[in-house]
């Protein structure tokens, strides 16, 4: 009687993957051991090592890319669950596995913000902290947007100096109507509800200098009068 078939459980299978590269480059570096050793050794080794794993690299960045493109469909729809679960029968990984998975590529770091977005549309604030706080992409507006993210949390845990601070954060980091102007009024909102009037207006006033030709800029004296800051019309 044959003996039943072990689950193989994901950590084995990345296991797995690592023994497979490992010795993919221990062949490598067999095959090639005579013209290494004789033009300087471990050093030469370390480079097609790097070579080896950089177009490593490149493989997982284009795998995640065409992952998270599959499950922006239900992101979209709100099916935020779903987004995060992935849908097996569909071939549709889950925002969650492909963060775990190809974490380090720039896709997998996008994804750690939609992942982040499922769980605050879901209202589990503690989850939705964790992956914006774990962004560490290169791209600036997702940066913004995963400081955006965090403050967002704090405000509904009612911790607003850090909320303020985030959104004046996220403000910094890049000077663009399509979102600044957002950040920068947000920051002004909880720094109102603080009871710091003065620096609220002072960033209201600045959102509007730096953004004249923005809807928000245009809504200053609605933000102005609801915010309770005293200005000039």
């Amino acid at each position: 009687m044959l003996a039943p078939k072990k689950k193989i459980s994901k950590r084995e299978i990345k296991q797995d993957k690592l023994v497979e590269n490992y010795f993919k480059v221990k062949s490598f570096y067999l095959d090639y051991q005579k013209f290494i050793l004789g033009v300087g050794g471990a050093i030469v080794l370390i480079v097609f090592v790097a070579i080896f794993l950089s177009n490593k690299s490149k493989e997982n960045a284009e795998i995640a890319n065409t992952e998270l493109a599959r499950v922006f469909k239900l992101y979209d729809q709100s099916s935020y669950q779903q987004a995060i679960d992935g849908v097996p029968g569909k071939n549709i990984r889950g925002l969650k596995s492909i963060v775990e998975d190809y974490g380090s590529t720039e896709s997998g770091e996008t994804a750690k913000l939609y992942l982040a977005n499922s769980y605050m549309n879901l209202s589990n604030i503690d989850e939705a902290l964790k992956y914006y706080q774990d962004y560490s992409g290169d791209i600036d507006l997702m940066k913004a947007a995963s400081y955006a993210g965090i403050a967002s949390c704090f405000e509904v845990k009612n911790d607003l100096k850090e909320a303020a601070e985030y959104f004046m954060k996220a403000a910094r980091v890049v000077k663009n109507a399509a979102v600044t102007p957002e950040y920068l009024t947000n920051a002004s909102r909880v720094y109102s509800l603080l009871g710091e009037k003065e620096k609220a207006k002072k960033i209201l006033d600045q959102m509007k200098k730096d953004f004249p030709d923005t809807q928000f800029a245009r809504d200053y004296d609605k933000y102005a009068a609801e915010f309770q800051i005293v200005y000039e019309k």
